[in-house]
């Protein structure tokens, strides 16, 4: 018997037409936002709806609201093949972005888990006392404020979470339609001798004694969480698949997440010969001090050397093994999309894969992320949804906090007031329309802009004075190795960038109570 929210559903963006309310916030505002222009915007919506109408014809005018599939992968960079970086395997993101639309340049707010999950999940800035760390809680960062999974619940979708989503499994649990699962009993390594390594030095030196950074073993895929995390998946997907009201299922996998553990089979795709260190194994040139970090994130693995830079060998291994995880967990997200095809579910299934933040491996000498350099800023973003054009790439700029408002619009969800995101339907549509001319982010005592051309960050102490300040033009050196911030030529553009970073950063403010945002 149907429910009563599901009785109310408006039509998908993608079953049948525009819902109202969305075409309602573009006519009567999205025209008058800041950096937008209306001829674009207009063209954008209009061949948006286009597409949407040849939808209709296809699904018919009594389809329900779309399903979501709602990816995250931790620590995951985009360098895959379909980003251009041919020699990683990477064949089942690289089907999805054949089927959905790339981000060239996608960001994160904060490279690091909790914060950066916690901010897309609110859909809400970070600041330098809200979503800081790894161990954020977004329920108590931005207490009041609804989740995304929260109000696809209330808006009559039956949510799920499976793997790592939150930071913390019980952060915002009355957003899950049901208790948030993980893969538990499974040993991070599967060689005895790396299970025993870890056993003595977690005894020894605590959470700052683990086992070795990666490991090759000749294991099944399940021997592994991640693989254990794809069967349960598979299987949900069929346990939902027969429920009336849509579904939100999130899929959080674990890798390439330290340590990079995979199965032999994953390594092997990798010849170790032609593995090498990047050509930026060293600081940028004149780059403040405030931005170079020790990795502390590695340090505490086995044969990791405390301080200094890490050894050419077990550098080269790493990144071996980074690729391994990549190609692991590509295998896994292979499974859950030929699933969504057997169970004949694509045509009504909106899939969005996200990456929590970049990796750096090597690059100014640094491992893990914590920083606000683009390799630990810039994110892997696909989204494949019914209607819209795949095989396409969009340079527009975009932050990770639009994602929340984007599938609102596409499931006909009015969104709550109080994302600061932007909803990017328009460039699912018209990959090549005018978009926002900057992403902002920040860790710790770092804030960061990135426009068209540079990235610009300032330091500042706990008063808010500035420290230090750092600008790279990515026209001339993409890769960030010199620090231009002091070069007579660019004052007028470190002005203008410190003063929109300023404008349009996250900051501390009292937020207004869930029963006021609604």
């Amino acid at each position: 018997m149907a429910t009563a929210s599901s009785s109310r559903r408006e039509h998908s963006v993608f079953g049948s037409c525009l819902p109202i309310s969305a075409i309602s916030r573009y006519s009567n505002k999205a025209f008058n936002v800041n950096r937008f222009h209306y001829t674009s915007r207009f063209l954008s919506v209009t061949l948006l709806l286009t597409s949407l109408l040849a939808a209709s014809v296809t699904h018919g005018a009594n389809s329900q609201r779309p399903n979501v599939l709602f990816i995250a992968v931790d620590d995951l960079r985009p360098e895959l093949a379909c980003y251009g970086e041919q020699h990683v395997h990477s064949p089942n993101i690289d089907r999805l972005a054949k089927s959905g639309l790339l981000f060239q340049r996608a960001y994160c707010m904060v490279p690091t888990c909790g914060a950066s999950r916690a901010s897309l999940m609110t859909g809400i800035r970070p600041a330098r006392s809200r979503f800081v760390n790894h161990l954020t809680w977004a329920e108590k960062d931005a207490p009041g404020l609804t989740t995304l999974n929260t109000h696809f619940r209330r808006n009559g979708y039956y949510t799920v979470s499976l793997g790592k989503v939150f930071h913390h499994p019980t952060d915002n649990a009355e957003g899950w339609s049901e208790p948030a699962w993980r893969p538990t009993g499974i040993s991070t390594y599967q060689l005895a001798a790396n299970t025993e390594l870890q056993k003595q030095r977690s005894k020894k030196l605590g959470s700052k004694g683990r086992g070795p950074a990666y490991e090759s073993a000749d294991v099944p895929d399940e021997s592994y969480a991640d693989g254990v995390l794809a069967d349960r998946a598979i299987a949900d997907l069929g346990r939902l698949a027969a429920k009336e009201e849509p579904f939100f299922l999130a899929v959080g996998f674990f890798k390439p997440h330290l340590p990079f553990v995979a199965p032999k089979k994953y390594w092997d795709l990798y010849d170790h010969e032609q593995i090498h260190l990047p050509a930026n194994y060293h600081a940028p040139k004149d780059a403040p001090v405030e931005s170079i970090h020790n990795s502390g994130e590695l340090r505490a693995y086995a044969e990791i050397p405390a301080k200094g830079l890490v050894p050419d060998a077990i550098a080269r291994n790493m990144i071996h093994g980074y690729y391994a995880c990549v190609s692991y967990t590509d295998a896994q997200i292979g499974k859950l999309l030929d699933e969504l095809e057997r169970l004949s579910l694509s045509d009504n299934t909106i899939v969005v894969l996200w990456g929590d933040h970049g990796w750096n491996l090597g690059e100014h000498t640094l491992w893990c992320k914590h920083s606000c350099y683009e390799t630990s800023m810039r994110i892997p973003l696909i989204v494949r949804a019914p209607g819209i054009n795949g095989g396409q790439q969009t340079s527009g700029l975009t932050e990770s906090i639009d994602i929340y408002p984007t599938l609102c619009d596409l499931a006909g969800l009015e969104p709550p007031r109080h994302l600061e995101g932007r909803s990017f339907v328009p460039l699912l549509a018209n990959p090549a329309a005018t978009w926002k001319d900057a992403a902002i982010g920040r860790f710790t005592n770092g804030d960061t802009i990135r426009t068209d051309q540079f990235r610009f960050t300032e330091y500042t102490d706990a008063k808010g004075n500035s420290l230090a300040q750092m600008l790279y033009d990515h026209t001339s050196d993409p890769r960030e190795n010199i620090n231009v911030v002091g070069l007579p030529i660019r004052e007028d553009v470190s002005r203008k960038l410190l003063q929109q970073l300023h404008n349009e950063m996250g900051h501390d403010i009292r937020r207004k109570s869930n029963s006021q945002e609604q």
